[in-house]
């Protein structure tokens, strides 16, 4: 099974949520920290269990994830 790996840009997000409702294997949350806008910022739990799908990515209308596979 693939494996992958999600970097966001923090001080692009806008916590508007579109990740956390797209990631299907529930691993994103709003992570509570404030970045250098006010918004509370999304981040991932923890990466095992992620596939890869990079469908988190694609509905993220400011480009602030980038997925890799490994």
């Amino acid at each position: 099974m693939a494996k992958g790996k999600v970097l966001f840009r923090e001080d692009r997000c806008k916590g508007c949520g579109l990740c956390i409702l797209a990631c299907s294997k529930k691993m994103i949350e709003l992570s509570g920290r404030l970045n250098n806008q006010g918004y509370n910022v999304a981040h991932v739990q923890t990466s095992d269990g992620c596939t890869g799908c990079a469908m988190c990515a694609e509905m993220c209308p400011d480009v602030v994830i980038e997925v890799f596979k490994e």
